[in-house]
């Protein structure tokens, strides 16, 4: 995981769906753990990046992603 993986997490909001508009380390980790579950993270960079968010979440980790939040 690069730098800009946990700047890219920080400072992505969520596109769709019952979170919309939340930054993805935000997002409450059942709703990761449902995705992983159902094998159906969205395409692309999104899917990427739940990935690693859930990975940080289950490593508890968080702390070290907040902080790169912009305003």
């Amino acid at each position: 995981m690069e730098k800009q993986h946990l700047i890219d997490i920080a400072n992505t909001a969520m596109p769709f769906g019952k979170y919309k508009g939340r930054m993805l380390i935000d997002l409450p980790e059942p709703y990761l753990l449902w995705f992983a579950r159902s094998g159906e993270f969205p395409a692309g960079r999104l899917g990427e990046l739940m990935q690693m968010t859930l990975a940080i979440k289950i490593e508890g980790l968080e702390g070290l992603v907040k902080p790169l939040k912009q305003s």
